[in-house]
């Protein structure tokens, strides 16, 4: 990305974005440039095959550093699409789509499998974003105003559900029980009624269940995707079916059934770990059942990024 922005430099003589955004750089320097920025925006995305990165350090970090990792860090290749790509190298993003639009439906359906066989529930976690994610690629190279703020709504709706599950998971639970193995749980529902509810939500909204956040930006994205390639939708679709496997999986094998007699009694949520859990859950649901709060916004400014897309 650095020597892309000195060569970005070297051929128009400035770095100010709003300049950039009114000069229109030739095809085949765009095209060089494109490359440079793509490779390390899918790096920090992830997509498949460099992702695999996001799972090792998710498994590896302590609690606040995966919260932070999901919710803001993985957003920085969003927003670089959004402000680098789409709108200086427009011709570029349409002659790289049909790449960039393969790579997406390769992650979305390797991670979404790669999902249902962990057994460490942060690494189940960590995967779950790659799918998501893949989900936002496809909807940013839609070129279409219904796609583009879907995916970045379903980019700001990951960042509430994530760190979410990761408190639940690897911090609630973690702190009292120390494993992460998600055969080591059974019947929390029993012994951990609020710990339950709360992670009951956050499965469905990772999921995309309606009046859910993710269930909006998903749903946008994916028509947005429809719209621009239908063959791309339909296939960007198995998504839901995948993301439903292996949530209601995950919840049924750690909530249901009679409550393990290898686990020790222990203690629902603290007062602090619930005033955590309670913002992020509940503008989920709430931004899902009232998306227009932040749509009506990021419709006015879709739009002008399509203008230049299209130019």
């Amino acid at each position: 990305m650095l020597l892309a922005i000195l060569g970005l430099y070297a051929h128009t003589g400035t770095l100010d974005l709003t300049v950039l955004h009114s000069i229109t750089i030739d095809a085949n320097v765009q095209r060089v440039l494109w490359v440079c920025f793509a490779v390390a925006l899918a790096v920090k995305t992830p997509v498949v095959p460099v992702h695999v990165w996001l799972p090792r350090a998710h498994a590896d970090a302590p609690l606040a550093g995966s919260m932070v990792l999901a919710g803001t860090v993985l957003k920085l290749a969003t927003y670089g699409v959004l402000r680098v790509l789409l709108p200086i190298m427009p011709d570029a993003c349409d002659y790289y789509g049909p790449l960039v639009q393969a790579v997406g439906i390769i992650s979305l359906v390797y991670s979404s499998l790669a999902t249902m066989r962990q057994g460490d529930v942060k690494s189940l976690v960590a995967y779950s974003s790659v799918a998501h994610m893949a989900v936002v690629v496809l909807g940013l190279w839609s070129n279409t105003l219904i796609g583009l703020t879907g995916a970045i709504y379903l980019s700001l709706a990951h960042g509430f559900v994530s760190p979410a599950l990761f408190m639940l998971v690897g911090g609630v639970l973690y702190d009292r029980y120390h494993t992460r193995s998600i055969r080591y749980y059974r019947g929390l529902a029993q012994l951990m009624p609020v710990w339950s509810c709360m992670m009951f939500i956050a499965v469905l909204a990772n999921m995309g269940t309606p009046l859910t956040m993710n269930w909006v930006g998903e749903f946008m994205a994916l028509a947005g995707v429809y719209q621009h390639t239908p063959i791309v939708g339909a296939l960007a679709s198995l998504g839901i079916v995948f993301s439903a496997c292996y949530s209601v999986w995950l919840f049924g094998r750690m909530n249901a059934g009679a409550y393990g007699s290898h686990l020790s009694y222990t203690v629902d949520l603290t007062r602090r770990e619930f005033a955590v859990l309670l913002p992020l859950l509940s503008l989920t649901l709430l931004l899902g059942v009232v998306p227009s709060v932040v749509l009506d916004d990021l419709n006015t400014a879709v739009t002008g990024l399509l203008y230049q897309v299209h130019a």
